[in-house]
């Protein structure tokens, strides 16, 4: 999976360049998130901006790494979701459990507010 990642201060920004998280990506995506996870990183912003499908297996990395991130007390934001995602989420209810920002600026921004409420 072409995953572009940057360091953004205390906070990693994923941007997938595949237009697909799903079971011929997702696992290759989990792996590389828990590499990142791993080498201490705990607040992620995840920009979907490229992606207009995911599956449920997809959709279960997606989980899997929000828990790993709450039980080292980090989090991950999603931004940017294009329409169909962000329907995909609204229908199985994941954005009652995702915090969801319209925009990077606005995923940093809650990002940062976020850690400053777990110190």
């Amino acid at each position: 999976m072409n995953l572009e990642t940057k360091k953004t201060g205390e906070f990693i920004l994923l941007k997938p360049l595949k237009q697909n998280i799903d079971v011929t990506t997702s696992t290759e995506f989990k792996a590389r998130v828990t590499d990142l996870i791993n080498q201490g990183n705990n607040f992620f912003l995840l920009n979907l901006s490229e992606v207009d499908f995911v599956d449920s297996s997809g959709l279960g990395v997606m989980i899997s790494i929000l828990k790993t991130l709450t039980l080292n007390n980090g989090d991950i934001v999603l931004c940017e979701l294009n329409i169909p995602v962000l329907n995909l989420f609204n229908l199985t209810r994941m954005n009652t459990v995702f915090k969801i920002c319209s925009t990077e600026k606005e995923g940093l921004e809650s990002l940062i507010d976020i850690k400053k409420n777990l110190k």
